[in-house]
């Protein structure tokens, strides 16, 4: 083993393998590895300057007792940043601690020249490189060993049940509805980013902790530690970057469904929320407005003046979003000129498509700059001219027809090494050049991974079902997103697929969805809304008139009761505007997300390290929604303090559970007085 101080980063070398520990940020530390002799260069998500700090690497050895029964010296190295400690020994394995307390430990079961490691027979490597053969990538398992009584958070968003990760094993990979955005939070008191956008696994073993990629050129992974969850946040968004100011004329409500046909029907909806007095903030123009995917246009037979439609939404206050697919069908005007110039995904093996929902198509390559550019210019020239405000970026995992990672490649590699990350890069088509006109940046995206919280991105969950299960997903998924550092998050209100809308089950679920969705960071109706018994405007193939559009889904498309349930709670939405932008005001200020776990406020409580159906809203308000059909009562946990229920303005002492009411017309939300 060879250790080397090099200007304050501990560099070591062992069996072929470069490794190198570094300061990175507040009591953190980079740590990349490469069989590969010299590093990528790449920072992937750790794009923010961070201050000088200064270091202490030593080198020194210590007694090990060796086969024969007689005692060897061997070195171990060690680099401390302030109050993380990274300590190597002579074998190359990596263990942390904070204020000389373990906080983790690589997993190593291999003889060692010692009589002290258990099972060493086992031959298992804590940093295993297996070399793809014909290239110069490696398939890569790094293994920790495991705590007991550990929680593990974060890691973005798996439709599950589960907050706690702990026992969970998490494909690292991009599909509609999953988000992977690696970054772990511990219970124990640290953050673990893994910095690498290959498709792989992480399992959160009760034996051991396993992270995979399964094509890559380097290990690299981030670690900090801190005493609170709030503490580790702010130093993970201080190297990663954070959400920059949300506009407040977009902190009411967002109009949504599938789908608005002709700008008759857009400004028939919007004049109806004049006349009732509701002011929306946006209205959604989704997809099949274009005459073909790749287009980027509105088709001129349902949209004849768009700038005309645009300027009338402006003068009632509305901005205008619509939706931009990366897909791009061969019938498209654009397909002929990016294919020639290398603008689009290239697949491995048989015919050239990566995407077949209504058209064969290729997605775009938005690791090429000049892909970028290119859609940016259509965009700019046939939307934003016209005064459109921001861009819906649907399917941004990319949606694949089949996902079959190792069959595609983009300009920057294989996708099983990078395409973790290319939601990310085809939100910089645009944020990138609209950031640069002076006006905050807030686009729409179906997915992300880490670091996307800096580039303008509301991430919403993804086309899940209406259901009652799927809404009980959805709070572990927004608030795990918010512990990976993504704070612009929101659902389809009442799940984005409905059979039946007239069904009392799925009323029921809409009110419920609703509610909690007053109380998140961006209050969207949307959704797919059956019976599909609306006739198409036209039968071409092709165009904005052909495909089936879903059923009303404005606040007063459900009946007069429902109506006005969603009106109280528009009301109560509106009346906290102040207070919401306060806590867009604390994400960017130090990372924090709007909807927040339990013990991300009240980490000295044990109990709110296990609740998993309530959360806090910010710092004041604390909302139980209502997860089940035909509840109408549920028991929530109050921490120490004093609380007051807003429906009756009771004031509830806190340290205890109480037993609320939750009539249709309200699900219990309590604030701290």
């Amino acid at each position: 083993m060879k250790f080397i101080n090099d200007n304050g980063a501990l560099v070591f070398y062992h069996n072929g393998e470069m490794c190198r520990i570094e300061a990175w940020g507040k009591d953190s530390f980079r740590v990349r590895s490469t069989m590969l002799g010299k590093f990528t260069g790449n920072n992937w998500a750790l794009t923010e300057e961070t201050p000088a700090v200064q270091t202490q690497v030593t080198v020194e050895e210590e007694d090990h007792w060796v086969g024969d029964g007689t005692v060897d010296k061997r070195e171990i190295a060690t680099i401390t940043n302030g109050r993380l400690r990274a300590v190597v020994n002579f074998v190359g394995i990596l263990s942390f601690y904070r204020d000389d307390k373990l906080l983790l430990r690589e997993y190593f079961r291999m003889y060692d020249g010692t009589l002290s490691r258990e099972s060493r027979c086992l031959k298992i490597a804590n940093r295993t490189w297996k070399g793809i053969i014909g290239g110069t990538e490696h398939s890569l398992n790094v293994k920790f060993e495991s705590n007991d009584g550990e929680k593990i958070f974060g890691m973005g968003q798996y439709q599950q049940p589960y907050l706690d990760l702990k026992g969970c094993v998490l494909e690292l990979a991009q599909r509609n509805s999953q988000i992977s955005v690696p970054f772990a939070l511990s219970s124990l008191g640290y953050g673990f980013l893994w910095n690498n956008p290959a498709v792989g696994q992480v399992t959160f073993g009760k034996n051991y902790t396993e992270w995979t990629a399964r094509s890559t050129r380097e290990m690299d992974y981030w670690i900090t530690t801190a005493d609170t969850p709030k503490a580790i946040l702010e130093n993970y968004t201080a190297v990663t970057g954070r959400a920059g100011q949300f506009p407040e004329d977009l902190m009411g409500l967002w109009q949504c469904k599938l789908r608005y046909r002709t700008q008759d029907e857009v400004l028939t909806v919007a004049r109806q929320y004049q006349a009732e007095g509701i002011k929306i903030d946006q209205i959604v123009i989704d997809f099949f407005h274009w005459t073909v995917q790749g287009d980027w246009k509105f088709d001129r037979t349902y949209w004849p003046d768009p700038k005309a439609m645009v300027d009338e939404l402006h003068a009632m206050g509305i901005k205008v979003i619509v939706s931009v697919w990366p897909s791009v069908d061969r019938r498209s005007e654009n397909f002929g000129p990016m294919l020639e110039r290398g603008l689009l995904i290239r697949t491995e093996r048989g015919a050239l498509q990566t995407y077949d929902y209504q058209g064969d198509c290729v997605e775009i390559d938005p690791f090429n700059p000049e892909t970028r550019k290119y859609v940016w210019e259509v965009c700019r020239r046939n939307y934003y001219d016209l005064g459109i405000d921001a861009f819906w970026l649907d399917n941004s995992e990319p949606d694949y027809g089949v996902y079959d990672f190792d069959h595609y490649r983009y300009c920057d590699g294989p996708a099983l090494a990078v395409s973790n990350i290319y939601p990310q890069m085809y939100g910089r088509v645009f944020y990138d050049e609209m950031s640069k006109l002076g006006k905050p940046v807030v686009n729409l995206l179906r997915c992300a991974w880490a670091g996307s919280q800096k580039y303008g991105n509301v991430v919403w969950s993804g086309d899940v079902p209406s259901t009652f299960e799927a809404f009980a997903d959805q709070l572990q998924c927004g608030l795990n997103m918010g512990l990976a550092g993504i704070p612009w998050w929101t659902t389809d209100v009442g799940g984005f697929m409905t059979d039946d809308v007239n069904d009392p089950d799925f009323r029921q679920l809409l009110i419920r969805w609703y509610e909690f969705a007053v109380y998140s960071a961006v209050l969207r109706m949307h959704g797919d809304r059956g019976p599909y018994n609306i006739p198409p405007l036209d039968d071409r193939d092709w165009g904005g008139g052909y495909l089936h559009t879903g059923q009303p889904n404005e606040l007063w498309s459900y009946g007069e009761e429902n109506y006005a349930i969603m009106r109280k709670y528009y009301d109560i939405r509106i009346s906290l505007h102040d207070y919401i932008k306060s806590l867009y005001d604390e994400a960017s200020e130090n990372g924090s997300p709007l909807i927040r776990t339990m013990f991300y406020e009240f980490p000295d409580d044990p109990v709110c390290w296990e609740l998993t159906d309530q959360y806090m809203f910010g710092s004041r308000y604390l909302v139980a929604p209502i997860l089940h059909l035909n509840q109408f009562e549920r028991e929530v946990y109050l921490p120490a303090g004093a609380w007051r229920l807003t429906s009756t303005g009771e004031v509830c002492e806190g340290g205890r559970r109480v037993t609320v009411a939750a009539p249709l017309e309200y699900i219990p939300v309590f604030e701290r007085v």
